[in-house]
């Protein structure tokens, strides 16, 4: 058994000579290249797949292996999977080629035997190098270019795949860098398999999902469940990065946001015990990404106020101006070219590489002092109920009972809010789900109510280009509707500040 250790990047044709620049400048061990025909195998009911198991038979140069990869680890495009070859006469598949532990005990190797069929095909020309790296790692680069195809269906192929042949995982990041120096690159989490079943499916593409709690139980340390949290939050964002890119669906944008802001987040919620300096340039790139996506919230306003052909705007005069001056700021936002554009950047490329590696070196340990790396290796569950109480205890201050809050105080008070339901995120799986879904429910409403407050400020940047009686008119109609909701949002409040918490 190997472990195949590779980052995967999704490239047009064009990117060859990119690539080729760059490979000029390193240590060319070998270099080759072969037209290969892979065939992947499942049985009907595809139990294969169900246990994150591909099958396939390669051939090249008159020459068949039979490979099985079993489940492994994937952080934002690096590809960590146990994988068994062997050598076959032809293209039928022998599981007992594989030894018996690579199965998992579940699976019913014979049985699984007698029901195998073809399922698709990948045919591609790769070129392919081995890079000799300035640490002594080996690097084998591969340029991938061909499509998968299944009962008529195709779809193409152009990646670039870097494996570690020999020595540091870290290698690969550094020569991954230099290859996205210019753009052009988006790390892949959909392997050639992948797309296969996917094409076999007719399946589209995947559903926009909204953030999920992180998987934590109380055996595992603190510093586990920060890993796990920024992993978490890292296989939302290019999940749904591969949905904006398949289908630009505006709202995967906004789940990429919620996975920054879950990202930044357990970076202050750990920040105690893992100094700032250690995640400093992170921060700073998550800062600026989080700046090119400013922009989504008036977008949502906007889409809000003109759909149903302006429903929402029926009962003013100036409907039609409105209606029309609304479409010209949502001309002048970002178009989805500027976002794959965006996607496909060096800076982007390079935060998401940067990331994965700092998560997978553990990039903070250097920073730490033997203190910290025990209170690191403690409980979660102290820690848990230390930070959700210190959290509750600041929502208290800013959102008590009996002061007045206008709408600037709201949006003042949303990012303190929107931290505070990040925070339960992190670990609201310790804690009962009935008490804790009821103690937030009020919060979610009033952040939801806070966002509706919000869809109203198009409208009001616009009240001073009408006159008198249209200005009067909308001023009353952005009054009444914010003195509903704020109605609404403070008996929502007051709810949520009178409830007794989830945690100890």
């Amino acid at each position: 058994m190997e472990t195949e250790i590779e980052l995967k990047f999704f490239v047009s044709p064009e990117f060859s000579n990119q690539l080729l620049r760059v490979i000029a400048e390193a240590k060319i061990l070998q270099q080759s290249s072969r037209i290969l025909g892979n065939t992947y195998f499942d049985t009907p009911d595809q139990i294969l797949r169900q246990h994150d198991i591909g099958l396939r038979i390669r051939r090249f140069d008159d020459v068949f292996v039979q490979t099985l990869k079993t489940a492994g680890r994937v952080v934002a495009g690096l590809h960590q999977r146990p994988e068994y070859n062997a050598e076959t006469n032809g293209t039928d598949p022998d599981l007992f080629l594989h030894p018996a532990d690579a199965w998992p005990e579940s699976v019913n190797v014979a049985l699984v035997q007698q029901q195998l069929n073809p399922l698709f095909s990948t045919d591609f020309e790769r070129q392919q190098w081995l890079i000799a790296m300035p640490d002594g790692s080996q690097i084998e680069v591969a340029f991938d270019q061909g499509e998968v195809s299944t009962n008529g269906k195709t779809d193409s192929i152009c990646e670039v795949e870097l494996e570690l042949k020999s020595g540091q995982t870290d290698a690969l990041f550094t020569l991954a860098r230099e290859l996205c120096a210019e753009g052009g690159m988006r790390l892949g989490n959909l392997s050639k398999a992948a797309r296969g079943y996917r094409l076999a499916a007719g399946y589209d593409g995947d559903e926009v999902k909204a953030l999920p709690f992180v998987a934590v139980n109380g055996q595992e340390s603190i510093e586990t469940v920060f890993v796990n949290t920024l992993e978490h939050a890292l296989a939302h964002w290019h999940y749904h990065e591969q949905i904006y890119v398949e289908c630009q669906d505006q709202e995967a944008l906004h789940q990429i946001s919620q996975a920054l802001a879950l990202i930044r987040q357990a970076l202050v919620v750990f920040g105690g015990l893992i100094p700032r300096r250690a995640s400093a340039l992170l921060r700073q790139e998550l800062h600026w990404l989080e700046g090119e996506l400013d922009w989504l919230e008036e977008a949502a306003s906007i889409t809000h106020l003109l759909a149903e052909k302006g429903q929402v705007l029926k009962k003013l005069n100036m409907r039609k101006s409105l209606q029309k001056q609304l479409q010209i700021r949502f001309a002048a936002l970002p178009e989805k070219d500027d976002i794959l554009r965006l996607l496909t950047s060096a800076r982007y490329c390079g935060l998401l590489l940067d990331l994965s590696r700092w998560i997978l070196s553990r990039g903070w340990q250097p920073f730490l002092d033997d203190k910290a790396r025990i209170k690191l290796a403690g409980s979660i569950k102290p820690f848990a109920d230390g930070v959700l109480s210190r959290s509750w205890d600041e929502l208290l201050d800013v959102f008590p009972s009996q002061r007045v809050l206008n709408r600037i105080d709201y949006f003042d008070q949303q990012p303190r809010l929107l931290r505070n339901l990040m925070s339960g995120t992190c670990f609201a799986e310790l804690y009962d789900e009935d008490k804790r879904a009821a103690f937030r429910m009020p919060w979610l409403d009033l952040l939801r109510g806070i966002e509706d407050l919000r869809q109203l400020e198009s409208v009001r940047t616009l009240v001073e280009q009408y006159d008198d009686d249209d200005r009067k008119q909308l001023e009353k109609w952005l009054s009444r509707k914010e003195e509903s909701l704020i109605h609404a949002m403070d008996q929502t409040r007051q709810m949520g500040v009178e409830l007794i918490p989830y945690w100890p």
